[in-house]
């Protein structure tokens, strides 16, 4: 493992900051916080302040939720064709500011430029692939089998939605949810991750620009999420809430959204098993950790978190992996040659080095990596560690970082224990060369999505999703913009 130097903010990132939208986006107006409050915005590559937002009230949620009402019926006798263009313009323009997006994002989030431009092609896919879904929506018509009648069904907008993001896919996460959401012809309001708001106030801004019309989309930015959001989660007027983040967190919003018996959908926590069996291609099986550990610094929720190798290749596998972890470059995302970036924050940084000594202390050997680097900025070196117990943290609860702990298993159905056995079922990753077995695997993870000899799987094509505590509801694919749409059934005689 290396590290770049970390170097003050360029003029070009100075010249980025100065044409992103700082305001409140309600009611297609840019506006101030009504107490005029602000919020720092921090680099945790360095730890300096990027710029200020405005730090939104609950009188400005409410702000926000009445201008999405005043268009929700506007916007739902909207042609569907017109609803697509308008989100296949969205798609040009972030395209054509790809690189405005990619450098926002790894200045408020950390990861590395390359990265960051390979989420802003995934995240801008959503608006392409639901531009497309728009002019599909379509009911049945059938007849009566004991005859008299004939029966319709319709599919129509659920209704004004809240969308709650979280900090470590700034673009993707929103254009996931905003973009069926806007295809469906329902309107939203936003709530970006205090972390990361610039990304979303661009994004509005590009979606001004493309044709939304006002009050369509609203961006809500705050220090005190959960103060802003519970008035709007209570308000009737609201009829469907989309969250990304913890699964803790998410089990409160269930909860207060049961009073309104909102349409919910929830990505929560992960805590993805990796399998590598026996008979796997060990070259493609590394290749396939490195893309599922080391995606966003290990900050993501479908990041590998526990690594159950067969005893046969145990070994090497695990010197394969720590080779390539350690030779990763550690440094500011903006930087040359960076691979990994900071984590979000002091406590994230602090909570992973506090997991793996607590794991080290019960008997745990650190192959590589194990500490944290440099004196500036949050960074932590990608670890590998072996012989790690079973009850440690490290492959009980989901660790957002780069840390690869390893774990030994004999038998396929061993292995497939060891797997499941977690709250969580977002994703698993399983190597083998095996056809036959790859399938009684796949079918065997109790978990909604499965990378079999790939460790990636996110496409907007694809419905995403996990089962356990890792949630309801699917984003992308066909299924995604079922989320927002209720079916109605209409029955007359002839």
């Amino acid at each position: 493992m290396t590290s770049t130097t970390t170097n003050p903010t360029s003029a070009r990132e100075s010249e980025l900051l100065a044409r992103v939208p700082t305001g409140l986006f309600i009611g297609g107006t840019w506006r101030e916080a009504s107490g005029g409050g602000r919020i720092a915005v921090e680099d945790p590559a360095t730890g300096r302040t990027l710029v200020e937002i405005a730090d939104g009230t609950v009188e400005d949620g409410a702000a926000a939720l009445d201008a999405a009402v005043a268009a929700q019926a506007g916007w739902a006798r909207t042609p569907t064709r017109e609803r697509a263009e308008i989100l296949r313009r969205a798609f040009d323009l972030v395209a054509a500011r790809a690189d405005d997006f990619a450098l926002l994002m790894t200045l408020e989030m950390g990861k590395p430029l390359a990265e960051a431009r390979g989420e802003v092609a995934y995240g801008n896919e959503f608006f392409r692939w639901f531009s497309e879904e728009a002019p599909r929506i379509a009911g049945r018509y059938s007849e009566n089998p004991v005859g008299g009648s004939r029966l319709l069904t319709m599919k129509q907008p659920v209704g004004p939605v809240l969308a709650i993001l979280p900090w470590n896919f700034p673009l993707a996460m929103g254009t996931r949810k905003i973009a069926p959401a806007l295809a469906a012809g329902c309107t939203i309001v936003v709530k970006p991750a205090t972390q990361t708001p610039l990304t979303t106030l661009l994004l509005a801004q590009v979606l001004e620009e493309a044709g939304v019309p006002a009050g369509v989309v609203n961006v809500l930015t705050s220090s005190t999420t959960g103060k802003v959001t519970a008035p709007l989660i209570a308000d009737p007027r609201l009829r469907k809430l989309t969250f990304t983040g913890s699964t803790p967190v998410g089990k409160k919003l269930v909860e207060q959204s049961a009073e309104q018996l909102l349409r919910i959908s929830m990505e929560l926590g992960g805590n993805a098993p990796f399998l590598v069996f026996d008979d796997a291609d060990l070259d493609k099986a590394v290749d396939g950790a490195m893309a599922a550990k080391m995606r966003n610094q290990g900050e993501a929720c479908t990041a590998a978190n526990r690594f159950y190798v067969q005893r046969g290749i145990a070994d090497e596998f695990s010197r394969r992996l720590a080779e390539r972890m350690g030779s990763l470059v550690v440094g500011r995302g903006t930087e040359d040659g960076a691979q990994v970036g900071p984590l979000i924050d002091a406590r994230a940084r602090d909570d992973v080095a506090q997991r793996v000594t607590e794991a080290v202390d019960a008997g745990a050997r650190v192959l590589t990596g194990g500490s944290a680097v440099g004196d500036t900025g949050y960074f932590y070196a990608p670890t590998v560690v072996v012989d790690v117990p079973a009850d440690a943290r490290l492959l009980r609860e989901e660790t957002f970082g780069p840390v690869a702990p390893v774990v030994v298993f004999d038998t396929e159905e061993e292995g497939i224990a060891l797997a499941n056995d977690t709250e969580y079922g977002l994703i698993a990753y399983a190597f083998t060369q095996g056809l036959e077995r790859g399938m009684r695997v796949a079918e065997a993870l109790e978990t909604g999505m499965v990378g079999l000899n790939a460790g990636v799987v996110s496409n907007a094509a694809a419905p995403f999703g996990g089962v356990k505590a890792s949630g309801f509801g699917r984003e992308g694919g066909l299924e995604g913009i079922e989320e927002y749409l209720e079916t109605k059934y209409v029955n007359f005689p002839l």
